[in-house]
């Protein structure tokens, strides 16, 4: 892979963050998904689960901020997700792992329409377009989330999948 197809690649998922599209990556791109997941949904941001979601999405932003805002004015500009936070999200997809958890416990919680713990495709597929993926990529991206096949997604999953999708050296490979 090139380099330039190498830095499309990583500004895409720079994007995937940069919910509100102003060049950089803040507490409030975080919040603004999940109040767009809550709102999907239909939960309460008072409900158990959409606190669970907020605390989720602030343990993400914590996270972020803390592998990449270089120079501490908690916000992660393209040039700081590229050069700090998707080599050290590569060289530790654990960590990584570990900081997304909460968020996406708590959204599949969210998504969760029988109380099983676990998310349907469907929903799943609601959810990432709702977060900005476009209809063909989400019904792709949860189908691929189901390793096991049972047509539910499990935290372990989507934590697995989005570690992945962040930390490959040529991403989209």
């Amino acid at each position: 892979m090139d380099s330039a197809e190498y830095e499309r690649k990583i500004a895409f998922r720079f994007a995937a963050f940069d919910q509100d599209g102003n060049g950089y990556i803040d507490r409030a791109d975080f919040s603004a998904a999940a109040a767009r997941l809550l709102a999907e949904f239909g939960t309460a941001a008072r409900s158990d689960r959409g606190q669970a979601l907020y605390t989720g999405a602030e343990a993400l932003w914590q996270g972020m901020a803390g592998i990449a805002d270089v120079d501490g004015d908690q916000r992660v500009t393209r040039e700081e997700f590229v050069g700090g936070a998707v080599k050290r999200l590569r060289d530790s997809p654990e960590r990584f792992a570990e900081i997304a958890r909460p968020f996406l416990r708590a959204a599949i919680a969210v998504a969760d329409g029988d109380g099983s713990g676990t998310a349907a495709v469907p929903a799943v597929e609601r959810a990432l377009r709702v977060l900005g993926a476009s209809a063909e990529t989400a019904a792709l991206a949860a189908r691929s989330l189901d390793a096991d096949q049972d047509g539910r997604i499990a935290e372990d999953e989507a934590v697995a999948a989005l570690a992945d999708y962040f930390t490959v050296v040529a991403p989209d490979a």
